[in-house]
């Protein structure tokens, strides 16, 4: 009797254009006609800091002694115009953030772990908290196109004032907050119907172009008597001449916030299809305040994926005067601890995956105005953890700036830097490992 052959089946393969993730989303779009929202920023694969590698001390280098010899962190922003310009111990800021996408817990966190090691941290969309002003000793005030909670006396108790022009995970679009966290608290700050969806403005009411924000920074000057320096955020898409017409325009100090960057809720194709990495937008943004002769002089915040000391002492090399971390700074609080794993599953999601900040069901008690949820951050134990994180984003920084002889982290140049890809050496304007060939640079 013949044995049936039996005949070896490939392994299912996936088509890596329509992965599962991608089929998914068509059945769910098939299934409700509306498009995805969600927090936070790209997750695509993009040109980012792991890209680029520093270059140590060696013989033609000489590195410093972390014990005995020092490297300088700190570092103040707002010298051009302001009276009263800002002075921080590290180069990390805590990004604006709203109070209405975060709890008052969560606020009052980042205030409290930003003050315990010398830095600033920043209001949002929804006006300033008095948890947040009580217990942050640095506080910037974001002045939205929505001005949602704005009023003079906000912007008189804070120590700088940023004009948000865009964010990296949606520039030109505005954002969104769905009526399930607006609250009687966050309904009243806003001036708006309780539970209702609202959708923040894209552009400011009130200009058209950089002939108005001027206008508009040296009314802000005059309500402050001069004395608060004057951020512009704009999210990175064209970085050369959006800061080029944000220094004219008479801006202090520039946040450049890259698609890398979180949001509290916009559609998933606006987060991974518009701007450009962050990495591929701070040489742009140097370039142009070099060649205006304003590099240090109006002094440049990057953001957009900062998740360790590495990629600050990467930023700074590129010519940054520091950086802000928003998404990191929320994990550091316990934004998608595996503490919570079950809740998230009972969320149809994993802890680490978790987006859907917009629906505020949080269980981590940070992206939610539910007052059961939101009891369950202790903003005292919150705080301390973000403060650890920051003193070690601050000793790894210090750690690398040392190795390559540094005896102050903003002494980080682009020399010290090369790239292990041809994008990201033409990106970073750095030469390609074991080469000297920079993409795109001209030779000499």
């Amino acid at each position: 009797m013949n044995e049936q052959v039996k005949i070896p089946r490939t392994t299912p393969r996936f088509s890596a254009t329509f992965d599962p993730h991608t089929l998914s989303e068509i059945r769910r779009a098939a299934a409700t006609g509306i498009y995805d929202i969600r927090g936070g920023g790209s997750k695509r694969h993009l040109p980012h800091f792991d890209d680029l590698l520093f270059l140590g001390a060696s013989m033609s280098r000489y590195p410093l002694e972390g014990y005995r010899e020092k490297c300088g962190t700190s570092v103040t922003l707002g010298t051009r115009f302001a009276k009263k310009p800002i002075e921080l111990k590290i180069p990390i800021t805590i990004a604006g953030m709203s109070f209405g996408s975060l709890s008052a817990q969560a606020k009052e966190a980042l205030g409290r772990g930003a003050s315990l090691v010398g830095t600033s941290t920043t209001t949002g969309d929804g006006g300033m908290t008095q948890e947040e002003r009580g217990h942050s000793n640095i506080l910037v005030y974001q002045y939205l196109p929505s001005r949602y909670g704005m009023n003079p006396d906000d912007l008189r108790k804070a120590d700088a004032i940023e004009v948000v022009v865009g964010q990296g995970a949606k520039p030109g679009g505005g954002g969104m907050l769905l009526g399930q966290k607006i609250s009687p608290r966050v309904a009243q700050m806003r001036t708006l119907p309780e539970g209702i969806d609202q959708r923040s403005s894209c552009r400011h009411p009130d200009w058209t172009g950089p002939d108005d924000l001027e206008i508009k920074i040296e009314e802000l000057r005059e309500i402050t008597d001069w004395e608060k320096p004057i951020y512009v955020k704009v999210g990175a898409s064209r970085p050369y001449y959006d800061i080029a017409l944000a220094v004219k325009a008479g801006a202090d100090v520039i946040v450049l916030d890259g698609m890398q960057g979180g949001t509290a809720a916009t559609q998933e194709v606006f987060i991974e299809h518009v701007g450009i990495p962050t990495l591929a937008a701070i040489r742009p943004a140097v370039q142009a305040l070099q060649d205006l002769g304003m590099h240090r002089k109006v002094q440049l915040i990057v953001s957009g994926g900062i998740r360790n000391g590495a990629d600050v002492a990467k930023a700074l090399a590129l010519g940054a005067d520091a950086v802000s971390i928003g998404t990191a700074a929320l994990v550091a609080l316990g934004d998608n601890d595996p503490h919570w794993e079950s809740d998230y599953e009972m969320l149809g999601t994993v802890a680490g995956a978790y987006d859907d900040w917009h629906e505020g069901r949080d269980p981590a008690g940070i992206t939610t105005q539910d007052p059961d949820l939101a009891k369950r951050l202790d903003p005292i134990g919150a705080g301390r953890r973000l403060a650890n994180f920051l003193s070690v984003l601050t000793l790894e920084t210090q750690t690398i700036a040392r190795a390559a002889g540094k005896s102050h982290v903003h002494n980080l140049e682009p020399e010290d830097l090369v790239a292990l890809t041809v994008e990201a050496a033409a990106m970073a304007g750095v030469p390609l490992a074991g080469t000297n060939w920079i993409p795109g640079a001209e030779k000499r």
